[in-house]
């Protein structure tokens, strides 16, 4: 199968195009290196540097005609979206617009995988973990970019016969997780630590997340594309673990012994995130492989390679 990724030079979709090529499909990279990097590129993949929201991305699609295309590209700070809401619905609902008109007006994709955030459109809700059923609140501009996007993945796929799957994923760590800004906090606290720094915590420690390894996130993303579900599904664990006991597994495996400093929460950042996986292993025969514990080893092994400790 031919198949174009977007977003395919950073963390998440690097891992997803090497799932990809490891099954055998043909895999052209569109990324335009904002926060991708051309070190996580497969070498067996044509990269092309382009905008998504350009014309030669429209131009890309509609001249190589893809069987699927797979949509990672996005802006993903939640932070940088409350500082710049009109740069987020730019590259998430714009940019996103362009490449699914695309692939309508190519006629020859017949797949289209969207990647939306369980851990952002859901909001902050009482009762976990949270099932595909539950309303979508979204507290943030990114929460709100990825949704629309959802509905018009939905509406534009099924208007146009292809089919669509929208993974909704929780906290994806794994290696090749840029530890540089907000996002990304294994990555953050790994860097730091094997650096012998001290990790930073916004908040006192208490938030939840479902954090989920990127090895299981790409098999989701293979599975995905032999069976497309027409709806959303969420990838995760459906576990949660505060920030603290993260850290506290961290320092276990890498023998840190100081303490974190705690800082004030960041705006838009939720107290509770733990998304069901229920669907997920009913639509797929599919629950996440690596437990928290066997995810962080091989993330903090990764890291002190990269970081030649």
């Amino acid at each position: 199968m031919k198949i174009l990724v977007t977003g395919g030079a950073g963390f998440i979709g690097s891992h997803v195009v090497d799932r990809y090529i490891a099954d055998g499909h043909s895999v052209d990279i569109c990324d335009n290196l904002s926060t991708g990097k051309t070190a996580n590129l497969n070498k067996s993949a044509r990269f092309h540097q382009l905008d998504i929201r350009s014309s030669e991305a429209k131009s890309l699609i509609l001249s190589e005609k893809y069987d699927a295309v797979n949509h990672h590209a996005a802006q993903i700070s939640v932070v940088e979206s409350t500082r710049n809401p009109i740069n987020d619905a730019e590259n998430n609902i714009l940019g996103l617009l362009n490449i699914l008109n695309a692939a309508v007006d190519s006629k020859s994709v017949k797949n289209f995988i969207f990647i939306s955030s369980g851990g952002a459109v859901y909001g902050d809700k009482k009762d976990l973990p949270i099932p595909e059923t539950e309303l979508p609140m979204p507290l943030s501009p990114y929460a709100i970019s990825k949704l629309a996007g959802e509905h018009y993945v939905r509406a534009i796929c099924s208007g146009a016969g292809i089919d669509y799957t929208t993974l909704r994923y929780s906290n994806v760590f794994g290696p090749r997780q840029d530890p540089h800004g907000e996002a990304g906090v294994v990555a953050i606290f790994s860097k730091l630590m094997i650096a012998g720094k001290v990790p930073k915590i916004f908040g006192d420690g208490s938030a939840v997340r479902d954090y989920v390894y990127v090895k299981d996130v790409a098999e989701a993303n293979r599975i995905a594309l032999t069976k497309p579900a027409h709806m959303e599904v969420n990838v995760s664990t459906a576990e949660g673990t505060s920030v603290n006991r993260l850290f506290a597994i961290m320092a276990e495996i890498m023998g840190f012994d100081k303490k974190p400093e705690y800082l004030p929460k960041r705006p838009g950042e939720l107290d509770r995130s733990i998304i069901d996986n229920a669907l997920l292993n009913k639509t797929y025969n599919f629950r996440p492989h690596y437990s928290i514990l066997e995810g962080l080893r091989e993330t903090i092994h990764y890291f002190k390679m990269e970081f030649g400790n």
